[in-house]
Parts: structure tokens; sequence; C-alpha cells
């Protein structure tokens, strides 16, 4: 069982995180509702996409635990549903420990973490307690507001504006912007974004970078002057519009 935190994690308002847990193991979902409950979390939990998607709907979760593999659908198609009406809800996945091209198809699809079967609670906990931090689905703190240019960001209540117009992102797209708008001007690697957005490298799978780098610069440079460059060989820059 993983060691309670000195600080427990709340929802903005005080009151408990709501976790949506989806397995068809019932041994696994309740041992992961055990685990989550230990920190103070409401579980829900969900055996099949239809469940799991009519639950969502009903508790509004701040994270989801969901398994790639389920009896009716695949997580990627309950994702795809539950985000039709909750666009930014974070999603960490449970994959087989070789199913590689399930942990990219994940991703890319705009899945925010996984984790491999079998895994540790406590590795399962950490990556939730960071997840729901990137997601600000957390009790916030003072002094959280970035600005580069025109361009602000407030980490707590995850309030993006350009220009004083609102920037709706999903978790690993906030994520993303905040690296970069704590690096202005610095050239970032795509190893560097890797390691700091995903925690993990992709084995050459690099180019899940390229592509919330294209989803960030259609959300925040589209028909507006750049603030997001390639530098050719070298990797992306954030810097104020000219």
């Amino acid at each position: 069982m993983p060691a309670a935190d000195s600080t427990r994690l709340t929802r903005a308002d005080g009151s408990p995180i709501r976790v949506l847990a989806v397995d068809d193991e019932p041994s696994l979902t309740e041992l992961l509702s055990m685990a989550m409950r230990y920190e103070g979390w409401e579980v829900t939990t969900a055996d099949t996409g239809i469940h799991a998607v009519r639950a969502a709907k009903e508790v509004h979760p701040d994270v989801i635990v969901l398994d790639m593999m389920l009896p009716d659908f695949d997580g990627l198609e309950v994702m795809r549903r539950i985000r039709m009406d909750q666009t930014t809800v974070p999603v960490i996945f449970l994959t087989a420990k070789d199913a590689v091209g399930d942990r990219i198809a994940g991703l890319t699809a705009g899945g925010d973490d996984y984790v491999t079967k079998p895994f540790s609670l406590e590795e399962l906990i950490a990556r939730l307690r960071a997840l729901l931090r990137r997601a600000g689905a957390t009790e916030p703190r003072s002094d959280s507001t970035l600005t580069v240019g025109d361009l602000t960001l407030d980490e707590d209540s995850h309030e993006v504006t350009r220009g004083g117009e609102e920037v709706q992102l999903t978790a690993t797209e906030f994520e993303l912007l905040r690296y970069l708008m704590r690096n202005p001007k610095r050239v970032l690697s795509k190893a560097q974004i890797l390691d700091r957005v995903w925690n993990y490298d992709f084995g050459g799978q690099a180019n899940v970078v390229e592509l919330y780098i294209s989803y960030l610069r259609k959300k925040i440079d589209k028909g507006r002057s750049p603030m997001i460059h390639t530098m050719r060989g070298a990797g992306y820059v954030l810097r104020p519009a000219r």
C-alpha cells in the first residue's frame, strides 16, 4: 500500500479528488480503489467501455485510469466518447508490457500518460498526483501566473490567454506550454521535452513532440504572430511575438 503523502491532494474547493478507474479485472479495480481511497480520493469503477462513459457523465472525474483493452471497445474509443463532453479530463492508460503500439497510439490520440502492467501502486499514485497537478485539479497556491509577451498561463486555474482571448488546452498541451513558458527564448530539444513533459522517452518515437507542438501552434499561434519556433536540428523555442 502506498504511503500517505503529508500533503494530501484535494480539489481547488477542498473536496476530494474524483477518480474513474476502468478495467475488466475486478481484483485490479479493487486494489486500485483501495490505494486511491488511502489517498483520500473518491473512486468510481467501471468494467466496460459503456459503463465508463456512463460513469464519467455522472461523476465528472478529475482524472481517469483507463485500461486499453476492454470487453466492448478499446480505451481509445472510451476516451473519445468521454471527451465529447469533458474535453480536458486527463487520462492515464493501463497497457500490456509489450504493447508499445498501444502506448504510442494512446498518447498521440490525446492520452496524458501510461503505465504498463504489471505496475507498482506507488508508481501509479505518483503519476496520478503529477497528472492532477498538471491538470489544475488540485488546491491552488499563490504567484502562479506565467507571462511571455501577450501570452499568460495560470498554473493553478489552468487558464491560458493570448491577447486577452481564452485558449482551451488539454492537460498535456498545458504541461508542454508551461515548460516552454518557464524557459522563454531558450531552445529546448525533443529529448528535453520528452523527459520533462512525459517523464520518459519513446525509444526514438520523438514524433509525439512534433505532434503536440503542432497542436499548440494551432491554438496559440493560429491567426497571430507566431511565438513557437522550430530551430532545425536543435528543438523548439518560445519567444514573445514581434
